[in-house]
């Protein structure tokens, strides 16, 4: 099968500029200024801007157990449709993936309904080393440690087991840092001002800037004194931005950090309209935290954009403040609402792609993805920058049915997702004929 995309504008580490490109079954196979042979299809791309697939280094699909907020399939295809080729999804779901038998099953139903490409990680409790020590780095993602209280008994937090943790671990420990006992003292104090009508907007008060930091400098000071390699998710805290640094490439740094689309997008001032809506761990704060990640963002110093989409349903959704679970859904529309960042001039489309798409790539030795050349997966994105569309019921196609974007007009749309060559969406329409692959990195 081949397929030849013309007169695109390509947006690759980091320059812009006119080519075809030709793909050959999975693979890119040349990309020349010009292009003209026999194909089977060819896309007419003027107008248009190519990019690497977005690759998502933190997904919440809830499959297998929680299923009536998401599944596997349908979340994957909202992803696609959103620009995402790939995605890496986190092991609290139920059964948790605490064994590599219970790992593998994850697996195993990607493999059945996937559409974009997949990685699931590798869950750590208090008890289960053993198992960790047992993860294959080269078709793992990472092993994912819960610093906080997100996820129940998920929690990490005897000591001496996050030390055999970080000096132990065979690859990437990506990590969720809020401190517990901060959190639990600020509950203690927000009930004793307000009783059990706690409001929206003492979320980012509970779980505190303080939380955050202290929880994520003990991550950091760990990955330090046992020099493993460490990627701290979801960044929420102008404090937090002094622990990373952005001396070395990315491929040379031990220790690296990401920011989320909805700490980029929204701030305390928007509990009042979007109420438990966009209750996230750790919580969206202050608007000076929202700039101050942004300028990290520029700098160099956060490296990876990702989602944490963690959809569930509206009516769990609508609850009082300590009965609405935290987290949102975000895959379809995260490419989106950069792109309104890019078209407003707060950053630059090759920053994006380079933050997006390259840098989970080079963060996690991703084999053959995250970038468009020669020899690597077709997992490519065209963009229409001048396309606007509104987020609305009718258009959302995560499970739960619901966007915290809703309303929001976005200047960008996306035309095609290729998945490994093959079309997987084009306006509007999927062709489900092919599945995504299993990742695999090159460690």
């Amino acid at each position: 099968m081949l397929t030849l995309i013309k007169n695109a504008q390509l947006v690759n580490e980091g320059r812009i500029y006119k080519a075809d490109v030709l793909i050959k079954n999975k693979i890119i196979k040349e990309i020349a200024t010009e292009i003209n042979i026999d194909v089977d299809q060819i896309i007419d791309a003027e107008g248009l801007h190519l990019i690497p697939g977005v690759i998502d280094d933190q997904v919440h699909f809830r499959e297998p157990g929680l299923t009536h907020k998401a599944n596997i399939y349908t979340e994957s295809k909202a992803a696609v449709a959103g620009g995402i080729t790939s995605f890496m999804e986190m092991p609290n779901t139920n059964p948790q993936a605490l064994t590599q038998e219970l790992l593998e099953d994850k697996y195993q139903i990607a493999e059945d309904t996937s559409i974009a490409n997949y990685s699931f990680f590798m869950g750590a409790s208090n008890d289960n080393l053993e198992e960790v020590l047992k993860t294959d780095p080269k078709t793992v993602g990472a092993i994912k440690i819960f610093m906080g209280s997100s996820t129940g008994n998920m929690l990490v937090d005897n000591k001496s087991v996050l030390e055999e943790l970080f000096k132990k671990s065979p690859m990437l420990i990506a990590v969720h840092c809020e401190d517990e006992a901060t959190i639990q003292e600020n509950i203690r104090k927000a009930k004793a001002q307000f009783g059990e009508g706690v409001p929206i907007s003492e979320h980012p008060n509970i779980r505190s800037a303080e939380a955050c930091y202290k929880s994520s400098s003990m991550a950091v000071e760990l990955a330090k004194k046992h020099n493993t390699r460490l990627h701290v998710f979801h960044l929420s805290t102008e404090k937090e931005i002094e622990l990373f640094d952005n001396t070395l490439p990315l491929a040379e740094k031990r220790i690296t950090a990401e920011i989320c689309i909805h700490h980029l997008w929204f701030d305390e001032s928007k509990y009042e309209d979007k109420g438990t809506l966009i209750k996230w761990n750790p919580a969206v704060k202050k608007a000076s935290d929202k700039e101050a990640l942004f300028q990290a963002l520029l700098d160099d110093k956060l490296d990876v954009i990702a989602t944490d989409h963690a959809p569930h349903t509206l009516e769990e959704k609508s609850n009082t403040y300590f009965n609405a679970p935290s987290g949102g859904p975000l895959v379809q529309h995260a490419l989106p609402a950069m792109l309104a960042f890019v078209n407003q001039k707060k950053i630059s489309l090759e920053k994006v792609v380079e933050k997006m798409c390259h840098n989970p790539a080079i963060c996690f030795q991703v084999e053959n993805r995250g970038f468009i050349r020669e020899g690597y997966f077709a997992d490519l994105v065209l963009v229409d920058l001048d396309k606007p569309w509104e987020v609305t019921k009718d258009n959302i196609l995560y499970k739960c049915g619901w966007s915290p974007f809703e309303g929001e007009t976005f200047n960008a749309q996306i035309t095609h997702t290729f998945v490994n060559g093959h079309i997987a969406y084009e306006y509007g329409s999927f062709d489900e004929t092919q599945r995504g692959m299993r990742l695999t990195f090159d460690r």
